[in-house]
């Protein structure tokens, strides 16, 4: 059957017949299943070809190791093409040269529309040469007589093709001058887009990949409840109709993404996104963000607003300067025989990937702004957390978050996104080593699973070349008032442990059908929430309910014709003895929030007056676009001992903003504390 798949092609809008898909689907599905049966072998520098560049035409650069050749566009700098392996071209030449593989930038002046950049070049230059290496960069230097055509940035955008390496490192410098006009820049990327007709098959994770969708399957299905989302009912692909198609449900917390790709089948070669570090990432380890979608599209997301929203910070004001390194990343392509496994690509995909994680940071770009090892710093130390209504000794911060980022205040490093970044997972012990920083001044974070809060080291660092910073024991108190009375979930800013409910049969991506924790990647569970609670909202005991019953979303409910109510939440306890003198204190965490506002009642759910409301919070979409989680929020909420009552209480949180589907939050953890020396 394989030999049947040989040659065919889908060009200029003709489509495979479905027999042929079925084939394909089954390839892949049987192949992905097995265990790979050998380890692709690697070229060593001394076997390899030299390193070629050819410059000869003033419209191409061409650089070839042997391995690949990769055609760029002079002076633009874009990829216009990548030979591999007797495939021409694996970029899609059926797009513009210009739409194959760029660099974008996201960005608009205050009040005005958003504009995207493709970070266009005007000049080339050849940066080194050798039989090793070559290193090229493409330069634009912005002024004012550009007007509002181009975002105000100096670029330089380079790319590195080396002896022996089957792949090419690319990075980029922008820079901001003093003086220069307001502009947030809400965006910047990288984009590959590959033949559609070669490469069906995605991976993100052992457990995330698949056959994919065709572009043309999304012009045929139906749009759902925003433009991203279509219901494909006429695919290519038989095995496909009936699935919704959702970049977003291809997202991945930056911690996690270190290597996503595509594979093709004939000939069988597979394309990927490999990322050694997150320094020059966003929003620390656990922001979320695109990876790859139905194209075939390959992205690598270095900015972006998303799951964040405006709340992370992107805006450029009073003339501010700016000057950021992002990356290198690496554009790795593999191959096997047609006889082989296919699942060997994506296994040496990731092998490759553990590579170049080790030989981070490089000491090949020729950039002064890309230090090497040599050049950077490191801090170490001890994490642990004193809570005394938990243990009278401190204890361990068992698996800590710890990180180095611009100095501010507590917990403004998930809304950073000018600076570098630099984190770690501690040891079950609270060890931690943060090596490789780039000098400069940081302030140190920590957060803490299964501890609420955020940590923020008292005094601000500064990192010099080759300086090793030795903490000792730093201690960690939490958000603490008095004894727990009781708690709801977990903290450890997710809803992950709360109600996910199965997603709609006709709404389904099966990709997410057989692994429980993947459930709140399917479309439309916000509006679950209505069919579960047509009528009455959640009520949640404490000592009779779990966490199973709690809905992982605070959503409005659908009441027809496009309107929406706003719903409460109750929450009822037990209190032997209330001391009505003192404060108790309600410790409320928000693992996400959009455009919602959460009013706090005790007791009287009709006041006009709430005992507290988080006022208007949120734009992380993290509901509308399947992120269990979005940004983080506490807030410590005294509650006097004269709203409380001996006996049953009730808590009731109305989530009150109603003008659509998406207005919710998502809860991490809620928790009663007593008075204080209670």
């Amino acid at each position: 059957m394989i030999t049947k798949m040989k040659n065919v092609r889908c060009r200029g809008g003709s489509h495979l017949t479905s027999v042929v898909w079925l084939i394909i689907f089954c390839f892949f599905t049987a192949a992905f299943a097995k265990t790979p049966v050998r380890k692709i072998p690697r070229t060593s520098d001394s076997s390899a070809l030299g390193v070629q560049l050819d410059i000869k035409n003033r419209q191409r650069v061409v650089v070839d190791n042997g391995l690949v050749e990769v055609t760029f566009s002079r002076p633009d700098g874009d990829v216009t093409g990548i030979k591999y392996k007797g495939i021409d071209n694996v970029l899609e030449i059926g797009n513009d040269e210009d739409n194959r593989g760029y660099w974008d930038v996201v960005w608009n002046k205050p009040g005005d529309s958003i504009i995207f950049d493709r970070l266009v070049a005007t000049d080339f230059r050849v940066i080194m040469e050798d039989e090793n290496q070559v290193e090229v960069s493409f330069t634009k230097t912005w002024d004012l007589s550009m007007g509002n055509s181009t975002v105000p940035l100096n670029v330089d955008k380079r790319y590195i093709v080396r002896r022996g390496q089957s792949g090419l490192y690319l990075y980029t410098i922008l820079e901001r001058l003093e003086g220069w006009p307001d502009v947030d820049m809400d965006q910047i990327r990288v984009v590959f887009k590959l033949q559609k007709d070669m490469f069906h098959y995605m991976a993100l994770s052992d457990s995330r990949k698949r056959i994919m969708p065709m572009p043309e399957d999304r012009v045929s299905g139906q749009p759902l409840a925003y433009p991203e989302a279509v219901l494909l009912t006429k695919p290519i692909n038989p095995k496909l109709r009936g699935e919704v198609d959702d970049k977003y449900q291809y997202s991945c917390e930056d911690k996690d993404n270190k290597v996503h790709g595509w594979t093709a089948e004939d000939p069988p070669v597979g394309f990927w996104m490999i990322t050694p570090s997150n320094e020059f990432r966003v929003g620390g380890p656990n922001k979320q963000d695109l990876t790859s979608h139905v194209g075939p599209v390959v992205l690598n997301m270095f900015t972006s607003t998303h799951y964040a929203g405006k709340d992370l910070n992107t805006a450029y004001r009073n003339g501010e300067p700016w000057k950021k390194v992002l990356g290198p990343v690496f554009v790795y392509l593999n191959s096997i025989s047609p006889t082989e496994d296919s699942s060997i690509l994506w296994e040496d995909a990731k092998e490759q990937m553990s590579i170049e994680v080790n030989r981070w940071p490089y000491d090949f770009p020729q950039s002064e702004d890309f230090p090497s090892s040599d050049q950077r710093g490191a801090v170490t130390g001890q994490l642990l957390v004193r809570d005394r209504y938990v243990s009278e000794s401190l204890t361990y911060a068992s698996s800590a978050y710890v990180g180095l980022a611009a100095p501010g205040d507590v917990g403004s490093w998930q809304t950073e996104s000018k600076g570098y970044q630099f984190w770690i997972r501690a040891d079950r012990h609270g060890h931690f080593v943060i090596k490789n920083v780039r000098a400069g001044n940081y302030s140190l974070y920590a957060w803490v699973p299964g501890v609420i809060g955020d940590y923020k080291y008292d005094a601000n660092i500064t990192i010099n070349p080759g300086s090793r910073i030795r903490f000792g024991h730093l201690i960690y108190e939490p958000p603490r008032n008095g004894p727990t009375l009781w708690d709801i979930g977990i903290p450890d800013r997710t809803a992950a442990e709360f109600y996910v409910p199965d997603g709609y049969p006709t709404l389904m991506n099966k990709l997410y059908t057989s692994d429980p924790a993947e459930k709140f990647r399917q479309y439309g569970l916000w509006n679950r929430y209505s069919d579960l609670y047509p009528n009455d909202d959640l009520v949640y005991t404490i000592g009779i309910s779990n966490v199973e019953d709690w809905f992982f979303a605070h959503v409005t409910r659908d009441a027809g014709n496009k309107t929406y109510d706003p719903t409460t939440w109750q929450i009822i306890f037990e209190l032997e003895n209330v001391n009505r003198n003192e404060n108790y204190t309600l410790r409320l965490a928000l693992a996400s929030a959009t455009a919602s506002e959460i009013q706090v009642r005790f007791n009287n759910p009709s006041s006009d007056r709430p005992l507290f409301t988080t006022g208007a919070v949120g734009k992380d979409n993290a509901i509308a676009r399947h992120g269990i989680h979005g940004l983080y929020w506490l807030y410590g909420i005294d509650v006097p001992g004269s709203q409380l009552v001996e006996g049953k209480n009730t808590i009731y949180l109305t989530q009150a903003r109603s003008e659509g589907p998406f207005h919710g939050v998502m809860y991490d953890y809620i928790r009663l504390e007593g008075p204080r020396g209670t």
